[in-house]
């Protein structure tokens, strides 16, 4: 049976820059390097051009963005908003100036021009965990138990802001990959999905829609079976459908009802760095039931871990070509 098999490269890449994710993330230079040799080396389906992908709107917002002492993701430590009322006001970035999101669209360019048969996609922050990075994951989660109303507006203006960035992203020749884990299961339960992220979440992939021409993935990590048919729902055409989740029923699901939408059936990616051989081929084995044959369907990994021996890539090639 055969499958396109397709690594998640973030933060690896800077396995293929000999430094930091840190250092990585902050360097045009670095930051090319490593998703080139990564895409060299690979030759996955999209490259998302970026390192610590859910911190750039964020950031671009004013948020402070700190430096890990060793090898971990960068991450935003203190929130840059005392309350939804200050996220209410927040003037929209402008992504032709703000934070780090010029580098990165100038970094896309170039990873275009130097792989034209490739996917470049800028990753782009769903409303829920963007608000998350602005306002600390304690104090909203209060907000949607105490405050829900206020909740769903806050994310229904973050969902508008980022047209600009959408905006910015076609214009400059790109894609989209549009991301939002942080709205999974269990840190919404799938009511409070539907009423409170789901009006914001389908304007957004709305808006982006309409900027680059199509409809554009909507990539969730965590247990999003409980939600499927609202992220269907949406208009999307591309699900990540994750080891955390019922991937069975997810994959027949989606087949039965939205035959066009792709699906990365991800493997674990405590498996996928392993050192075993025979662990990621029951991996695999275990990925290639759930997709029973389905052309829409690629293989992918999640996240794909900084410490993945690069081997491991050649073996799960190797194994499928088999």
């Amino acid at each position: 049976m055969k499958i396109d098999f397709t690594p998640v490269v973030y933060e690896h890449a800077a396995r293929f820059a000999g430094r930091s994710p840190w250092e990585v993330s902050r360097s045009p230079e670095l930051l090319f390097a490593g998703h080139c040799g990564a895409y060299r080396a690979y030759r996955h389906q999209v490259i998302a051009v970026g390192i610590d992908i859910y911190n750039l709107e964020a950031e671009a917002y004013g948020a402070r963005v700190e430096a890990p002492d060793d090898h971990a993701i960068p991450a935003i430590h203190q929130p840059l908003l005392a309350s939804h009322d200050e996220g209410l006001s927040l003037p929209a970035f402008d992504p032709a100036r703000d934070g780090r999101i010029p580098m990165v669209l100038g970094v896309g360019q170039r990873l275009r021009h130097e792989f034209p048969e490739a996917e470049v996609r800028i990753p782009v922050a769903g409303p829920f965990s963007l608000a998350f990075n602005l306002l600390g994951i304690t104090a909203l989660c209060e907000e949607v138990v105490l405050r829900p109303e206020a909740t769903a507006k806050l994310l229904f203006r973050l969902a508008e802001h980022q047209a600009g960035l959408c905006r910015a992203v076609a214009a400059a020749g790109l894609d989209v990959a549009f991301f939002e884990s942080a709205a999974a299961p269990p840190i919404l339960s799938p009511r409070q999905f539907h009423e409170l992220e789901l009006p914001a979440l389908r304007r957004i992939l709305e808006l982006a829609a309409e900027c680059v021409g199509h409809p554009v993935p909507c990539i969730m990590g965590g247990d999003t079976y409980p939600i499927l048919a609202d992220l269907l729902s949406t208009g999307t055409n591309y699900l990540a459908c994750n080891v955390e989740t019922n991937q069975a029923a997810f994959v027949a699901a989606v087949s039965r009802t939205h035959p066009h939408v792709k699906l990365r059936i991800n493997l674990d990616p405590v498996v996928v760095a392993s050192d075993q051989p025979e662990r990621i081929y029951r991996g695999i084995e275990r990925v290639l039931e759930i997709a029973g044959g389905r052309p829409n369907c690629v293989m992918g990994t999640g996240a794909l871990p900084l410490e993945t021996p690069l081997e491991n890539m050649r073996l799960i090639r190797e194994y499928l070509a088999g």
